[in-house]
């Protein structure tokens, strides 16, 4: 008789890394992230968020704002600050430029945890382009971020949602993405882009556990970080 069992389901590590630790792991602290995205062509952020950022912001009055979180080198946020000169662009990456050459005005890259960091303003683009495969507590970072824009902002990232767990390991993304729906977000699971329209205070009915950073690769082929909640 054939033994009918069903695949195993994926099992918690023996130990969740907490993201005060989570930072010192070198798929976190990822020095290549993001390094040679560039505005727009084929290896652009206008590729991968699906429109022109440059273009969004001149429709948001003569000073508009774009804060770009996992911002690597920055080579996108430069461009868009030449072609918006009275633009307010703030680039955030954990291990920052590396690049040492002189800012446009109107930019700023700033080295920081994201765990740690809030802005000082409010934002009429909010974009994380594959940042969230890297962050812990993800959900969080979503809560802060959506209360970090404009009222008639946007705010767009990449989301994995086979990287969400619960306790046991077991898959968590079904009920994750219908509490991120219910707060207002919309999730294209063919682009694999997460968006919200309007600055908001969010709470999800999350407890986030601690992180996998053995994970292994994500959709993107790259090796990235499972969050683990309860709920």
């Amino acid at each position: 008789m054939t033994d009918r069992t069903s695949p195993a389901a994926p099992q918690p590590p023996h130990l969740l890394v907490e993201d005060d630790e989570l930072t010192g792991y070198s798929v976190v602290a990822n020095s290549t992230m993001n390094r040679d995205r560039v505005l727009t062509g084929v290896n652009s952020y206008t590729r991968e968020l699906g429109f022109a950022p440059a273009e969004f912001l001149s429709g948001h009055g003569p000073s508009p704002s774009w804060l770009d979180l996992c911002s690597g080198e920055g080579l996108a946020l430069r461009a868009a600050a030449q072609q918006l000169p009275q633009a307010a662009i703030t680039g955030v990456d954990l291990v920052g430029p590396l690049l040492r050459t002189a800012l446009p005005s109107g930019l700023e890259l700033i080295t920081a945890d994201l765990g740690q960091w809030s802005p000082g303003r409010r934002y009429d683009l909010i974009t994380c382009v594959h940042g969230l495969h890297y962050i812990g507590d993800r959900l969080a970072l979503l809560e802060r971020a959506a209360s970090w824009l404009t009222g008639n902002g946007l705010l767009i990232a990449h989301l994995d949602p086979s990287t969400l767990r619960r306790p046991d390991g077991g898959d968590a993304s079904r009920p994750v993405l219908a509490a991120l729906r219910t707060a207002g977000f919309h999730y294209s699971a063919r682009h694999h882009r997460l968006s919200l329209r309007g600055g908001r205070s969010i709470t999800l009915p999350f407890t986030y556990l601690g992180a996998d950073p053995d994970a292994g690769p994500n959709y993107t082929g790259q090796p990235g970080v499972a969050s683990y909640y309860r709920f």
